[in-house]
């Protein structure tokens, strides 16, 4: 259904359907002029009722000001300091002051009229090593009564800092942050890109993950990826979440017993969600270790591929609800779950979407885990590989349908031209392929498995902004193909039988650098979640229109494949095209951009577009200060020092 629904846009434009019927405001909405969160909300909505910047004055909007990620006063003070232009934060606004995390992950206070630095968090040590870090996603805000602290982890530390000068609270951990490492010999020093969530007096805190557990490993023993709660006032730890259950816990049935111990990662790399009301926290779970053979796993492997529902207060768990059974495809839960209120069937349900990799957006119901639509467990093709395990079925939405392609057949092949079509026809047929989770394949008669969604995923941590207003989920999405060619472990240090030749899927085919498939490689799909339709789908940016192999062939835009994530304000959507710091196995020169648009929210139509003096890495956000709405961009490349910019009108 969707690959119609693609080819039918593709050919005729942008595709709409009937309008939905008004979903109820959003039960979490921050105040009107912040950003409360990372996500715009806890509900993760990236959804702002600003209406300043509207349709018919969105081509006024000019740069009002520039800061570089990093202060150059720091780049002189340590020269050798490696900073990653990979610049993935989003700001949080509140109490009219801008709060950043920094290119090495230290919080900085911003004005956000001047963007002028306000405070900038000292170093505990002034040391290079100390210095070396990455920037994370965001940080979050603690309140209670007059007592206001801002909550961040940098490196292996959860900081708890004063918001008017950024000192720490001696009175929390030890002086003022606590050690997140896990007392684990096979865990690694733990890392957190995305940062903390407050419900109530609760920290919550996942990480490490890195994507599905390292799917490249030789090793099939890893650590679990815990996620733990912790007193806001003082950082003790009030409580641990076994992703992968220990012995005697609900969940361990579904893996061997004489494995359960050695059983890890699993854990939740992108942020996390909350709902205040519920005091419930939603865990987007990733893969297992070693993803892609599971023979020394037989069985479901929860809480993998998962969303569970916590009691932010005692961690227990409300419900959890898996989305792959025995993952063997890295398909993990990448995207942040998104809360809001739909109303289906004339029944108003409080909801929670979750985007997952292989394309499916999951909408349950939020307080008890149920499906609002119906779930059917389908019979999926089984492994050939020797030793593994396949599950006979995976859970299918009825509705919506995927957001982007899922399984290969030759009707998806690109057909530009003949000769194009005749070439990509020759290379897929060196390949298993098949639907949507055809397992990986050993190397042999043929070269591996085909396979879309790629192991980066439909979605990722870019995917999903939902408009509380009209119920409408915008999906983000990239159409890039993998391969998962299995071999025999051979070095000595391998504990699993069979490992990724290329590495956690890599070197996959193209042609002279085009993927195989069609187009749009980058896309917007707005899905009514009031209905489970589809309302259109455009692609995001021209994409390699103007590849040697296409540049004479007149054709539309083709959409770049990249991690850009979306605004929604009152009348548009706002979206860039990403970066090459963030272009991971796919280094072409079309699969990101500069251009950040302006998109009518309605149809998809673009109303207006900006080139930024870099492409964009994290997700932007917008706020009001004096009287004026700013809409922040974060953006970097390999090229350009990474920076935040912010929008404004005259």
């Amino acid at each position: 259904m969707f690959r119609l629904r693609a080819r039918a846009f593709f050919g005729a434009g942008i595709l709409v359907l009937a309008l939905a019927a008004i979903a109820t405001v959003h039960a979490q909405s921050a105040r009107p002029a912040e950003w409360s969160y990372y996500g715009g909300d806890k509900a993760f909505t990236r959804y702002s009722p600003l209406d300043q910047i509207t349709k018919s004055n969105v081509g006024q909007l000019k740069i009002a000001w520039r800061r570089p990620g990093l202060d150059p006063a720091m780049r002189t003070q340590f020269p050798n300091l490696r900073v990653n232009a990979y610049f993935k934060v989003t700001p949080t606004m509140v109490d009219g002051v801008l709060y950043s995390p920094n290119a090495i992950g230290l919080t900085v206070a911003i004005d956000p009229v001047t963007g002028r630095t306000l405070w900038e968090q000292k170093l505990v040590e002034t040391t290079q090593q100390e210095a070396s870090g990455q920037s994370s996603r965001g940080i979050a805000v603690w309140r209670s009564g007059t007592d206001k602290r801002i909550i961040s982890v940098r490196n292996e530390f959860l900081y708890a800092l004063n918001p008017e000068s950024g000192a720490m609270y001696d009175g929390f951990g030890e002086k003022g942050r606590v050690s997140l490492n896990r007392d684990n010999p096979r865990a690694s020093p733990f890392r957190w890109s995305s940062g903390p969530i407050v419900v109530g007096d609760v920290i919550v805190i996942a990480g490490n993950g890195g994507g599905g557990g390292d799917s490249a490993s030789i090793r099939k023993e890893a650590a679990p990826e815990d996620v733990r709660g912790y007193d806001a006032r003082s950082g003790k730890l009030l409580w641990t979440f076994h992703v992968v259950p220990q012995p005697g816990e609900p969940g361990a049935d579904t893996w061997p017993s004489d494995f359960l111990s050695s059983a890890g990662d699993a854990g939740a790399w992108v942020p996390i969600s909350a709902d205040d009301e519920l005091g419930y926290v939603y865990l987007p779970l990733s893969a297992p270790t070693a993803a892609f053979y599971g023979g020394h796993r037989a069985g479901d492997n929860l809480y993998t591929a998962s969303i569970v529902a916590l009691d932010a207060k005692t961690g227990r768990k409300a419900w959890h609800f898996q989305m792959i059974h025995h993952d063997l495809w890295e398909s993990d839960n990448v995207s942040p779950p998104t809360l809001g209120d739909i109303t289906v069937d004339g029944k108003r349900i409080k909801a929670v979407m979750q985007a997952s990799k292989n394309g499916f957006l999951y909408v349950l119901d939020r307080k008890i885990g149920a499906p609002v639509w119906p779930m059917v467990e389908r019979p999926v093709p089984q492994s050939t590989v020797p030793g593994e395990h396949t599950s006979a079925t995976q859970p299918i939405p009825s509705k919506p349908p995927g957001f982007d392609r899922q399984g290969v057949s030759e009707a998806d092949l690109m057909d530009f031209t003949s000769e194009l079509n005749a070439r990509a026809k020759e290379i897929l047929n060196q390949y298993v392929f098949g639907p949507i989770y055809t397992p990986p394949s050993l190397v042999g008669e043929k070269m591996g498995t085909y396979f879309l969604p790629g192991n980066w995923g439909a979605a990722n941590w870019h995917t999903g902004a939902f408009d509380p207003e009209t119920g409408i989920y915008y999906a983000v999405s990239h159409t890039l193909p993998g391969l998962y060619d299995l071999v025999p472990a051979t070095d000595p240090k391998a504990t699993t039988k069979y490992v990724s030749k290329g590495g956690a899927g890599r070197n996959v085919p193209t042609i002279d650098g085009l993927p195989l498939v069609k187009p749009p490689y980058g896309r917007i799909t707005a899905i009514d979640l009031n209905k489970g339709e589809v309302r259109w789908i455009v692609p995001n940016g021209d994409g390699p229109r103007h590849h040697p192999l296409l540049k004479d062939l007149n054709l539309p835009p083709l959409g770049v494949p990249n991690r850009a994530a979306a605004l929604v304000t009152q009348t548009l959507l706002f979206l860039g095209e990403g970066s090459d710091a963030i272009t991971g196995a796919w280094p072409m020169d079309w699969a990101w951009g500069k251009k950040f648009r302006a998109y009518d929210k309605a149809t998809g139509q673009v109303v207006w577009e900006l080139e930024l003096p870099s492409g964009t890495t994290g997700g932007p956000m917008t706020y009001m200060a004096a009287g004026k709405q700013y809409i922040v961009v974060p953006v970097g490349d390999r090229a350009t020092p990474p920076e935040l910019v912010a929008l404004a009108l005259p």
